[in-house]
């Protein structure tokens, strides 16, 4: 006897859209900070701790924009397609159904079972039948501008608190050193965590975070020695 209870499945997909900016948004505040402290502490030209907390606050504050900027440009585009869409529907009801047959033709269906698919989806809710399998709007994969800012803007902060936090309990010759080393450890924890929140490999993610990571501060750290 069938179940009644509804079978619910958790996919890596449906966390796309706060995982992506999160993950950014630590990565970049973990990078850009630790590279900020490297370089200035490495050119011995300010207070350290003080330019830190000023670049954590302006990193946050534009991370949160420009995820916001380009998340709501995308937005617009996928309200302005559907809303294409949704005249196409009204002008033409029976090219859209053909359309949408020939979509599921495509993808393997016999003509006959796909005109049948297409007729119940158009029946249950056309637009989404369209914009889902002719446009790619999904759900999971659509744009949120203010949840993507606020990921990238907590991120970032947690990300960038951490190298801060070390140059300021830590201060002294060795500053740099350990600056770089829990940076790094930092970014390789967060490469395994993102691989493993996705779906992916852990150590190839963390390998990746990693390498990427070290180039933007050791080219940082040249430029601080090269200018001090």
């Amino acid at each position: 006897m069938p179940s009644s209870r509804r079978h619910i499945e958790r996919h890596s997909t449906d966390r796309i859209g706060w995982l992506r900016a999160a993950v950014l948004g630590a990565n970049d505040g973990i990078v850009s900070t630790a590279s900020l402290l490297v370089g200035v502490a490495v050119a011995g030209s300010g207070n350290v701790v003080m330019i830190g907390v000023a670049g954590l606050v302006a990193g946050a504050m534009s991370m949160a924009a420009g995820e916001y900027v380009s998340v709501h440009s995308q937005a617009d585009a996928e309200k302005a397609d559907l809303a294409r869409e949704r005249k196409e529907l009204a002008a033409d009801p029976s090219g859209e159904l053909a359309e949408l047959t020939a979509l599921y033709v495509a993808r393997g269906l016999d003509p006959e079972l796909a005109q049948q698919v297409a007729r119940q989806l158009t029946t249950h809710d056309a637009l989404a039948a369209h914009g889902r399998e002719e446009l790619g709007i999904s759900q999971a994969y659509s744009a949120r501008p203010v949840q993507a800012a606020l990921a990238s803007a907590a991120s970032f902060a947690v990300g960038a608190a951490v190298p801060l936090a070390v140059s300021a309990l830590l201060p002294g010759s060795y500053l740099v050193y350990w600056v770089v080393g829990i940076s790094l450890a930092s970014l390789v924890a967060l490469g395994s965590l993102a691989a493993w929140a996705g779906g992916a490999g852990v150590w190839l993610g963390a390998l990746r975070v990693g390498f990427w990571g070290a180039l933007a501060i050791a080219t940082t750290a040249g430029v601080g020695a090269l200018v001090g």
